[in-house]
């Protein structure tokens, strides 16, 4: 798909899903997203210094800026995503004063170089247009010493989970995330996940990108992986 129609029929799509986005992930994944986007906040949690700067990247609804917030109360949490009805529901269930949301988009952060001390992008980057930028900006905004890191959704490398993951979330995972309303979108995040990178070819990219010290997580036999490094 061509960059710019990616970026328009991305945006449509997380227009459309954005108020049962949260319930229906829980269901998609049978309630496990919760525990890997916890493995991600606790990769902040210890590697932010005190009163440090922190940007979420394609926020969402916000889970992932609010449970940094939570843990760290000392930091300071920007969370970022071009669509503003996902910004509405996050902005409403903000319980967190040190928490700020903003509309912008991944590919053209509007912030200076060396802004943050740690900058995460969860189940985002590969509804971008462009990875290698998204990553680039990133990096820009990040202090240096400071972490990148990436939470998403892959297609396994094991031979023998591949076939059980694939007739999941081609066929079973649209209808339970979106019913017959929002079939369309949920399918989807199955063919974003399909033609996104695999972790290896992630990890180069975060290397081209200027991030050392790559080291990563995986999960639920790799469909989950989170992959970080120092700026």
């Amino acid at each position: 798909m061509d960059e710019s129609l990616k970026e328009q029929y991305v945006y449509r799509v997380f227009q459309k899903i954005s108020k049962g986005y949260d319930r229906a992930n829980r269901r998609i994944s049978f309630g496990l997203q919760g525990s890997w986007k916890k493995m991600l906040i606790r990769q902040l949690e210890k590697r932010t210094p005190f009163r440090g700067n922190v940007l979420d990247v394609c926020c969402g609804t916000g889970d992932i800026s609010q449970g940094i917030a939570k843990v760290r109360p000392d930091l300071n949490v920007t969370g970022l995503d071009f669509s503003p009805a996902m910004l509405r529901i996050a902005k409403a269930g903000n319980k967190r004063k040190n928490v700020h949301f903003r509309r912008g988009n991944a590919l053209e952060l509007p912030f200076e170089d060396d802004r943050f001390d740690g900058v995460c992008i969860s189940f985002g980057l590969r509804n971008t247009s462009d990875y290698k930028r998204v990553l680039h900006e990133m990096r820009r905004v990040t202090k240096p010493g400071g972490y990148i890191y990436c939470l998403d959704s892959f297609v396994p490398e094991n031979v023998l989970i591949r076939p059980f993951y694939t007739l999941y979330f081609r066929f079973v995972m649209p209808l339970l995330g979106g019913g017959i309303k929002h079939l369309e979108e949920y399918r989807w995040l199955y063919r974003s996940t399909k033609h996104f990178l695999r972790p290896e070819e992630l990890r180069i990219l975060l290397v081209r990108s200027g991030i050392r010290k790559i080291r990563s997580k995986t999960r639920m036999f790799g469909a989950c992986n989170l992959i970080w490094g120092q700026k």
